[in-house]
């Protein structure tokens, strides 16, 4: 399947007992389908996959999977430090029905390229669906190279993919170049989509569309389009939201946007908490009002 456009990475709601609040989950599915999204990603850094037991990350991906009733792809987050463990989630994943995994780099254990290579295609051979490989070293500590990369696309038939949140352009540029025509490559930075678009990516595995899925689609399908001028105009429009949504380690500030716009509850789970300090949070909910004042007045 081709992928292309907008996957939200979505958060995981949380009950005021610290339990995952299915019901509100089954909202943000609701939202972000009717909002005309792309595709729906649980289960990734952003939906606080680190903290969810193994039941629990089950349990989200399938009942992701039931409340999308088939009308939009999902691409559940499988990856893990330990190749085996990523092997079972993905195999889970894919028994429930998932379209396709997103597998991020192997975590704190820092492996060679060479165990990057063996750790992918270990994981790629255990399933049959597609395989997004996820890049990104200021999370994981390590960057696979894209040496490592289109070898492991040129000998795995279901790896058809990248997220790229290197923040290194060029070497975003490099595997858009170097990749073949059927091998799709995600922004993993909103604030970088619009620049891997013009430089031939297909889109972008966002953390802003959670809460503007209309708009952010408005803004990568108009590129994708070729209608760069709109592109532009929504991506100035929503500059200031990417900053501030990492004003703090994500998730924490789109959750707190989230939950000041209804749609979930305001907790994290530990170690992640709600923001540092009042001025932070200021500096965000202005931004966010500020937003949702300009949708209400049809400014955007």
């Amino acid at each position: 399947m081709e992928f292309k456009g907008v996957y939200t990475a979505l958060i995981t709601p949380f009950t005021e007992y610290n339990t995952v609040d299915y019901a509100a989950l089954e909202r943000l599915v609701e939202y972000q389908i009717e909002s005309g999204i792309d595709g729906l990603v649980p289960c990734g850094t952003t939906g606080e996959s680190p903290t969810l037991s193994h039941e629990e990350h089950d349990r989200v991906i399938a009942q992701s999977i039931k409340f999308a009733k088939g009308r939009v792809p999902i691409i559940a987050g499988t990856g893990s430090n330990a190749t085996s463990e990523a092997i079972r989630l993905s195999q889970h994943a894919q028994d429930a029905g998932v379209d396709a995994v997103l597998l991020v780099n192997p975590y704190y254990n820092k492996p060679t390229q060479k165990g990057l290579y063996l750790h992918f295609k270990a994981i790629a051979e255990s399933v049959s669906v597609p395989c997004i490989l996820y890049n990104i070293k200021g999370r994981t500590g390590v960057n696979l190279e894209t040496e490592t990369l289109i070898r492991l696309a040129s000998e795995c038939s279901n790896i058809v993919a990248v997220k790229e949140a290197s923040g290194d352009i060029s070497q975003i540029e490099d595997v858009i170049k170097r990749s073949s025509e059927e091998f799709s490559v995600l922004s993993g930075d909103d604030n970088l989509s619009l620049d891997v678009i013009r430089r031939g990516g297909d889109g972008v595995i966002s953390v802003a569309s959670n809460l503007f899925p209309c708009q952010m689609e408005r803004l990568i399908h108009s590129a994708l389009d070729g209608d760069y001028e709109e592109a532009e105009r929504l991506n100035e429009w929503f500059s200031p939201f990417f900053k501030v949504c990492f004003i703090e380690t994500n998730p924490i500030p789109i959750k707190v946007a989230m939950a000041h716009a209804g749609h979930c509850r305001e907790i994290f789970r530990l170690p992640l908490c709600t923001l540092e300090s009042e001025e932070h949070r200021k500096a965000l909910l202005g931004v966010v009002d500020s937003m949702m004042d300009d949708i209400r007045g049809g400014r955007i």
